[in-house]
């Protein structure tokens, strides 16, 4: 198992539209993956499940990871989230 800890920085946080991303980076993984949130867990390749942690900029969450390639999408995922999860800034 592999965990670690990211800051959201985007404004918005992991609305619909990087919660896809994000998922989208997941289900590229074999690992099993969660995201989570004050002690809350959830199935990191699960839309609603992320939407359910109400996930806002400035939030820290845990990423992990548990699977062949744990390591490797933790660190993907932690690309993403500080990325900010490229969104178009316009």
């Amino acid at each position: 198992m592999f965990v670690k800890d990211v800051m959201v920085e985007n404004q918005v946080g992991l609305h619909a539209r990087p919660a896809t991303f994000f998922i989208q980076k997941a289900n590229e993984f074999k690992a099993s993956i969660w995201i989570e949130k004050e002690e809350r867990r959830v199935n990191a390749k699960s839309l609603l499940g992320i939407l359910s942690l109400g996930i806002v900029g400035g939030t820290s969450i845990k990423i992990i990871a548990d699977g062949s390639d744990e390591q490797v999408a933790v660190e993907a995922l932690v690309d993403l989230v500080t990325s900010g999860f490229s969104e178009d800034r316009t």
